[in-house]
């Protein structure tokens, strides 16, 4: 689908020298007999008569009779502006901003959200271009018509075999999600789905058993090197888990009077000689018991594929709530919120920062008024209902480090520094350096001193909002209240950055390659664990999995959230001009883009290349492939 929009410029000329320019008014003229027409200002250019050009980014809706004021120039901190008239400015535009982006409260001991209840509420500035507004609602609505003229998506039927589901979104499918439908059952690609699928966050190196997972060598024997045990392949560094412990007691959605089941599941791990990672023991629920048995690749195969669909609903459920929702989009739209509130658009992180923040506040409005409607998404079509969610999301965030959002310290404290075939921590790590030396030389252009960092009160203020509205004030969160030092600033830009854009693609990019395919990340699952193993067949299997009109749902949301639009701009592309360090003919800043570019590009080239030798590939860090913000 094609949208063409029409754009204009428009030149203005004057003969009389102007001074030294501040600020440029807009205007938009009242025209009382016609519709309301909004422009959208990218910038103005001013020539003068002395041949200096000025730069004043707008980037903004303007309405009817709006007068928009514009300050450009260079990046300016608050301490180093001194004329009455651009203090004066830079304390409004804050002021008008804090009324405009409210904090509100989403649910207890999560993350305050922006004030707009609906997607018209928001302000102008922060809304989806019209050719994303068309799209996202042409995808949607056209999945859905699909699915309703194959009669599909009201079925309350049973799948009966798996050919059939295989039919649905025919002509919606990647090379990925049908090597899933193929491998799902596999133990090897079950394995690999934890460092390489869409959720590499759960799994760490054990080097004890969790005293609740009475696995013995005698159990997990044929499914290790000969003549080894449990114990010595957990000293080697082979032995490895995913404990949901998380999801205990999270209350789920109730049908048909019941509530959903959701396992609070453990799985063991092993590395094996091929280096290939496959599960050897599966425990659904917490507490082990006679009732709990722990489920072996020796069992029978429908046991075996039934427990690990059971891990594989866990997982599904902390990807798509505490690692996806939260930890991308609710910590993103934390980030944004104080970066408007505090930062002037003078300010150079304000101005480094806000093209990651494109379109978070209309996506994240449309998910909270469309999913987390009582008739709507989650309480519809997944494990969870409303009370479940902000459950889980409570835990969740009351778990969340400083450390944990920094890859190089998460990968250690996980001890999964040297797992083979770790490509998310492999392209992670490099994306973190290549991003890390961007933002110091851009942060150390602007900061030549820690005093600077202390001095600017806004930065102060930014971190601060960040700290109690973010992270609730928590301590033991270790996100700093304040900056001292230019290498904190920078570590947490890093941080930000990084967040917001390979973070949020690692764990959405692949939603349709591995989730689309239900059996393998089941949305929610109908029928109780079996309590005794040997009772399982494949009509057990199909009574378990969601109905047909839930599939065929879930499949649409999934690929909604995983299109990639025609306005999608790439990890280190700056369409729109924020900076004006122009220094003589030099501008320090656009070279630093452009080596920052420069590097994106070889890492992509290398990750290109490295895909193109085995299957699946793992592109979802690829730098030419991620959205520069969280945009859906």
């Amino acid at each position: 689908m094609k949208i063409v929009m029409q754009t204009g410029t428009y030149t203005v000329t004057t003969p009389s020298t102007l001074g030294r320019l501040l600020l440029v008014k807009l205007e938009k003229e009242q025209y009382l007999f016609l519709p309301e027409n909004k422009w959208f200002c990218s910038k103005v250019v001013v020539t003068t008569p002395e041949h200096d050009v000025i730069y004043f980014p707008c980037y903004k809706w303007v309405s009817r009779g709006e007068v928009v004021e514009l300050r450009g120039g260079k990046a300016s901190k608050v301490f180093e502006d001194e004329l009455p008239l651009l203090v004066h400015h830079r304390k409004k535009e804050l002021e008008r901003h804090k009324k405009l982006f409210q904090w509100n409260e989403f649910a207890e001991g999560l993350p305050h959200i922006n004030s707009a209840k609906e997607l018209s509420a928001l302000p102008a500035e922060v809304l989806f271009s019209f050719s994303k507004e068309v799209e996202t609602i042409y995808t949607r609505e056209s999945g859905m018509f699909e699915l309703k003229l194959k009669g599909l998506a009201d079925s309350t039927k049973q799948w009966e075999d798996f050919d059939k589901m295989k039919k649905v979104f025919w002509f919606r499918k990647t090379p990925i999600s049908e090597y899933v439908s193929e491998h799902w059952k596999e133990d090897d690609f079950f394995g690999s789905q934890f460092l390489n699928g869409t959720n590499p966050n759960v799994i760490q190196r054990c080097t004890t058993l969790p005293p609740n997972f009475p696995v013995t060598d005698e159990m997990v024997q044929p499914s290790l090197e000969d003549g080894s045990s449990l114990e010595t392949e957990m000293k080697k560094g082979n032995i490895f888990i995913c404990d949901y412990k998380r999801l205990e007691g999270v209350p789920t959605r109730v049908v048909n009077g019941e509530p959903l089941p959701l396992t609070a599941a453990l799985c063991l791990f092993y590395n094996n000689p091929e280096d290939n990672l496959t599960p050897i023991a599966i425990q659904l629920e917490q507490q082990p018991s006679e009732q709990n048995p722990i489920y072996l690749p020796s069992d029978s195969e429908h046991d075996w594929l039934l427990a690990k669909m059971f891990v594989r609903n866990a997982d599904f459920i902390e990807h798509q709530n505490s690692y996806h929702l939260l930890g991308t989009h609710l910590l993103a739209e934390a980030f944004a919120m104080a970066t408007l509130r505090s930062l002037p658009i003078m300010h150079p992180l304000h101005k480094l920062l806000i093209p990651h923040f494109r379109y978070t506040f209309p996506v994240n409005t449309i998910s909270r008024e469309i999913l987390f409607g009582p008739e709507e998404g989650l309480t519809k079509d997944t494990t969870l209902g409303l009370e479940g969610l902000k459950e889980l999301l409570k835990r969740a965030h009351s778990e969340i480090t400083y450390s944990s959002l920094c890859l190089p310290e998460n990968i250690v404290a996980r001890g999964l520094e040297s797992i083979p075939n770790f490509y998310y921590r492999e392209d992670g790590l490099k994306l973190w350096n290549v991003i890390n030396s961007f933002v110091q030389g851009m942060v150390e252009h602007f900061y030549s001193s820690d005093s600077e960092v202390s001095r600017d009160s806004e930065l102060q203020d930014w971190i601060n909002e960040i700290f109690i509205h973010g992270f609730l004030g928590n301590g033991k969160s270790g996100i700093p209240q304040r900056f001292d030092t230019v290498k904190e600033v920078i570590k947490f830009i890093t941080m930000v950055i990084f967040t917001v854009s390979a973070q949020h693609s690692a764990v959405s990019m692949g939603q349709f390659d591995y989730c689309s395919w239900v059996p393998n990340s089941p949305i929610f699952l109908c029928k109780a664990p079996p309590t005794t193993k040997g009772c399982s067949s494949m009509s057990t299997i199909f009574e378990t999995l969601p109905d047909v009109g839930s599939t065929v749902r879930g499949m649409a949301s999934i690929w909604l959230l995983s299109k990639k639009y025609s306005d999608f701009i790439p990890l280190g592309s700056y369409p729109n001009q924020y900076f004006d360090e122009t220094d003589g003919y030099f501008d320090v800043t656009k070279q630093m883009m452009k080596h920052f570019q420069a590097e994106l590009s070889y890492l992509s080239e290398s990750i290109t290349e490295r895909n193109s030798t085995f299957t699946p590939p793992y592109n979802y860090l690829n730098p030419a492939e991620m959205e520069n913000s969280v945009s859906m």
